[in-house]
């Protein structure tokens, strides 16, 4: 029997449901539908599962990158480290808040940002890192780019926009550098529908940060501009939605640490395909699971034969990386050869599907799929 597997389905419990319908009601009723009670409660709760002081919601984790280097102060000519496999806006938001994005290449074992690179990218004109954490596993190399960081006076920002509830040696993603950025997108393991948050322990980041999310405005209630702002809020609605995702979010981590190990276990044993290890002090809450294809495979061709097994593979985490992007090769004039380690294993990446609600069955099938066609190709 073909079986019809989704790459990513959102959680959301028929209890959940209920909850979220009370408070959606709630809000209405009150009329207060942005910046109040279910936004402040959030920000409260996310605080603590970051264990910082403070949170901010925000409209999407762009913004919160954005907002998060608009509070850095970045002057032209300022140039920020980010690694080459990342979403655009990881780049993007420095270019907007008037610095230049300078590309890292990655440690092909885990995706994330590699040392070497970082240290031979420095320079006078260097004023912050970008470190991404990639699928949900946090970067293993965070406490050695926090010491560059300290060492050349440089800020560090965490672009944790799957890294929710994940952990490396129990300290919380979001709180590893100076400010940490999450998205809710609809994919994400825990969402608000679209949203985002900036987590610190600054309280002159998280100031300058509730100022920048509301036009500038010096407080909510009032007129006074005194930054050049924007409309990055969060409503009320997707603030209660997070509430309700937020409190399920250690089962939602469970649940998708089942299924990694049922693939680790599975995948290992397949011919042609080598999974992503996380190492034991990180807690990965897997947003995805990535697996790395042999030289010579034909990764289109795979996930097509895949779809007709009833198996939907999700987007890779990235293809192509950014040096190899239009935009970027006409911003940066970067060029393909110019960061072979993302370059190769980028290009060699697949992610199964992985979401809460799959089972160990599904997850067995899955790998059954990928066995034979992998022996077709």
């Amino acid at each position: 029997m073909v079986k019809n597997i989704p790459p990513v389905k959102p959680y959301f419990p028929q209890e959940d449901v209920e909850k979220i319908k009370n408070y959606v009601e709630e809000i209405l009723i009150s009329g207060m539908l942005t910046l109040h009670t279910r936004t402040k409660e959030f920000e409260e709760q996310f605080a603590k599962l970051c264990k910082v002081k403070h949170a901010i919601a925000v409209s999407s984790g762009t913004a919160a990158l954005e907002i998060a280097l608009r509070c850095m102060k970045l002057n032209p000519g300022d140039e920020v480290l980010v690694p080459t496999n990342t979403f655009s806006a990881t780049a993007a938001t420095v270019i907007f808040a008037g610095g230049k994005p300078v590309f890292t290449d990655i440690n092909p074992e885990t995706l994330c940002m590699g040392i070497e690179d970082v240290e031979e990218k420095i320079t006078s004109k260097t004023k912050g890192i970008i470190v991404v954490h990639i699928g949900g596993l946090v970067c293993p190399e965070i406490k050695a780019i926090r010491e560059i960081c300290a060492d050349n006076k440089l800020f560090l920002i965490e672009d944790a926009a799957h890294a929710h509830g994940a952990r490396i040696d129990d300290k919380p993603a979001g709180s590893l550098g100076d400010v940490g950025a999450f998205s809710f997108y609809p994919t994400k393991v825990m969402t608000t529908g679209e949203g985002g948050i900036i987590t610190t322990n600054s309280d002159k980041v998280a100031g300058k940060a509730r100022i920048l999310r509301d036009q500038g405005k010096e407080a909510f209630t009032g007129n006074t501009i005194v930054e050049l702002g924007y409309n990055w809020r969060m409503d009320e609605i997707s603030a209660a939605i997070g509430v309700v995702q937020l409190r399920r979010l250690p089962e939602i981590i469970e649940r998708r640490n089942r299924i990694a190990k049922a693939y680790y276990d599975g995948f290992k044993r397949v011919s042609g395909i080598k999974p992503i290890e996380t190492p034991p002090n990180v807690l990965n809450n897997y947003y995805k699971y990535i697996v790395i294809l042999g030289e010579d495979i034909d990764r289109d061709l795979v996930k097509q034969k895949l779809r007709e097994k009833g198996v939907r593979c999700g987007g890779e985490v990235y293809w192509p990386p950014l040096h190899l992007q239009p935009l970027y090769r006409r911003l940066l004039g970067t060029k393909k050869g110019d960061f072979p380690k993302a370059e190769d294993v980028c290009s060699r990446m697949i992610c199964p599907p992985i979401y809460t609600e799959m089972s160990i069955e599904d997850a067995k099938y899955v790998i059954e799929k990928f066995k034979e066609v992998l022996a077709e190709v």
